[in-house]
């Protein structure tokens, strides 16, 4: 698995997750403004503001998902680096981590590769270790074998 094809993939599951939004949106959207008035005034409202709702939580799961890809975005995946920082795929030997955002584990070509932010107890346990470090994380000791 390539650094290049992961990110690929990873880009492609976003921008799937801002269609699905987007879509849901518009669906949203569409029931909210066709919802009849009908003589039970109440049943009118109620549909209306659960529609509304729905409007605002698919908007906020937009949002996550834009500012998730801008942030992606700065990743250069050809750079090399020398220690585990944010766009750099680590392997230990037997597990791969792509240190970005915590998406979970991403299947490519076969492979899987745990996407994982700094913020997370093994990202922060794996950030600035070089090639031969080695950390502990939950009772298991993890040596950085390849860092691209």
């Amino acid at each position: 698995m390539t650094k290049e094809k992961l990110y690929t993939k990873i880009m492609a599951l976003i921008d799937e997750r801002i269609e699905t939004a987007q879509m849901a949106i518009a669906s949203a959207k569409e029931s909210r403004d066709s919802e009849t008035k009908s003589s039970v005034g109440d049943k009118y409202e109620t549909g209306r503001t659960l529609m509304q709702q729905e409007v605002e939580k698919n908007r906020v799961q937009l949002h996550k998902a834009e500012m998730l890809k801008t942030e992606l975005e700065n990743i250069d995946v050809k750079k090399k680096f020398d220690k585990v920082e944010f766009g750099s795929l680590v392997s230990d030997g037997i597990n791969l981590y792509f240190i970005a955002t915590a998406l979970g584990k991403i299947d490519v070509d076969g492979k899987s590769c745990f996407c994982i932010s700094l913020a997370s107890p093994i990202g922060k346990a794996l950030h600035n270790k070089s090639v031969g470090d080695k950390v502990t994380f939950m009772g298991r000791t993890i040596e950085v074998v390849e860092i691209e």
